[in-house]
């Protein structure tokens, strides 16, 4: 299914709303840098907010496999990501570093990183994405425990409003045995910070 057959607006509705945001900006849509724009906007958001069309489960269980035995904890650390904010439609940029225990099974890597495209991929704020993620991988995979620890760069912090540069937020999300064992909390924490230095 592509990105507008799902939405009751039609491209040349979205490319209008462009046009007129355009206009209200004070600047003319006709003009030569201008014309291409709203389908070039519109083009952008199909990119930017691909995440609607995906199911985090379906992409996790169709790549998992029998662990043979592994109990310990798998852990990708460093996935950059883009998305936007809510509120302002402004970019967030960051990495995400994620841990699980298997309980039974285990998934191919790239699809943990495709989930968390799938979850950058919204109009969302950065709690919803962290918990979104943790909670994917928790449903899909049953695994002993589950953490996701986010680092993201708000531009709308940094390109209006308050106007505050080289500062990240972080949010983190613990399930099962990395909710409850501090012990294993800090060991995650500590392998994935290590990879700053």
């Amino acid at each position: 299914m592509t990105f507008e057959s799902k939405r009751s607006v039609t491209r040349d509705q979205a490319e209008a709303a462009v046009r007129t945001l355009l206009q209200w900006a004070g600047d003319n849509p006709d003009r030569e840098g201008l014309v291409e724009t709203p389908d070039r906007v519109v083009r952008a958001y199909e990119e930017f907010f691909a995440g609607y069309d995906d199911n985090p489960t379906t992409i996790l269980q169709s790549a998992s496999f029998h662990a043979e035995g592994y109990g310990d904890m798998v852990i990708l650390r460093n996935i950059r990501f883009e998305s936007h904010c809510e509120h302002h439609i402004s970019p967030i940029l960051g990495k995400i570093h994620l841990a699980y225990i298997p309980h039974h099974r285990v998934v191919g890597i790239s699809k943990l990183a495709r989930v968390c495209d799938v979850f950058a991929k919204r109009l969302q704020i950065q709690e919803a994405m962290t918990n979104g993620i943790a909670h994917a991988i928790e449903q899909a995979l049953s695994p002993v425990g589950v953490a996701v620890y986010v680092e993201g760069a708000h531009q709308c912090m940094t390109t209006r409003g308050v106007h505050k540069t080289n500062m990240d937020m972080v949010t983190r999300c613990f399930l099962g045995s990395f909710a409850k064992d501090s012990d294993l909390r800090r060991e995650f924490l500590d392998i994935i910070l290590s990879s700053r230095s």
